[in-house]
């Protein structure tokens, strides 16, 4: 069997079919590889590290700007769009959905249904929609779905088989059924081969945490970290949010960088930068934290000829 390259990352889409007791905003890549680790023997798992699963509606959307692809293309949501460059890698990794069409309920399809079971708060794993009286059909759903990624310091693991991402469940009260999952579809990427050229030759970067990064860490022989220095925003000017991981059944609690906010870049090394970003930096990367995306600014100078 011939080696593949360990730049390798396996995207995987898990179709929710059953409402999920856990974290509001993705299943943390903790949570993912506990559940594989059932399935594969303990040095194989040893290799594997996992994103956190982003939450995505299999909604019909349209391409940002900064995508390959352009235009609307229907239940975007549900499938693995085509990723030629490195921007097209983030389309499903934003838990605001920016490519939900316009015309669509916006506000309603981003989030999830709340239900209630047995006094305990879910995630709905669809969300069901009213019409009205004079259009066709009574009700529109829209089915949920988790997007993820592995990598593996050994090159030989990947990809995993079909069989080994089947028959998963995420999330809390798992013996009563919640967060059963299907899979709906699995590609692998090689990251060398994308095209960076886009990050290439800007005057300012942004960086935006798609996962929170670790700064603290209650688990045994974890250096503790400071805000990167490649980072221009000191402590004071971010948002912290307090996580979890588990480990031989053992809780061990976390001060992280929470995700979802934008840094200014003052490193010189965009491109390499971005790369580290997607298998992730800092501690605890292998359970899903320190996803980093890499934005460049556009010129001001091209900005001003341009008009």
């Amino acid at each position: 069997m011939e080696a593949r390259p360990m730049t390798e990352i396996q995207q995987v889409l898990w179709e929710l079919r059953m409402d999920y007791i856990g974290h509001p905003y993705y299943v943390s890549g903790n949570a993912i590889l506990h559940a594989l680790g059932q399935q594969l023997d303990p040095e194989t798992h040893a290799t594997l590290s996992a994103s956190h699963g982003v939450f995505v509606p299999g909604q019909f959307g349209q391409f940002p700007d900064e995508h390959s692809q352009s235009g609307a293309k229907p239940y975007l949501g549900s499938g693995l769009p085509d990723v030629e460059a490195y921007d097209d890698l983030f389309i499903q990794r934003q838990a605001s959905h920016a490519w939900l069409l316009d015309s669509r309920a916006r506000d309603a399809l981003n989030t999830h249904d709340l239900r209630v079971h047995g006094g305990n708060p879910t995630l709905a794993h669809e969300t069901i929609m009213g019409r009205r009286e004079d259009q066709q059909g009574q009700q529109r759903t829209t089915k949920w779905y988790i997007h993820a990624y592995l990598h593996a310091n050994d090159p030989e693991v990947l990809p995993l088989d079909e069989d080994t991402l089947e028959g998963h469940q995420f999330g809390g009260k798992r013996n009563y059924g919640y967060g059963e999952v299907a899979l709906k579809d699995t590609r692998m990427l090689d990251l060398d081969t994308l095209d960076y050229s886009r990050l290439e030759g800007a005057e300012t970067y942004l960086i935006e945490l798609v996962t929170p990064f670790v700064l603290e860490s209650e688990y045994p022989a974890v250096n503790d970290r400071s805000v990167p220095w490649w980072w221009t925003e000191s402590s004071e000017n971010l948002r912290f949010r307090q996580e979890k991981i588990l480990e031989h059944r053992e809780v061990f609690d976390l001060r992280t960088v929470d995700h979802g906010q934008i840094v200014q870049y003052c490193g010189d090394r965009p491109v390499e930068t971005a790369k580290n970003g997607l298998t992730r930096v800092g501690s605890h990367s292998r359970y899903g934290f320190g996803e980093l995306r890499l934005k460049p600014l556009e010129n001001r100078h091209q900005n001003s000829t341009d008009r």
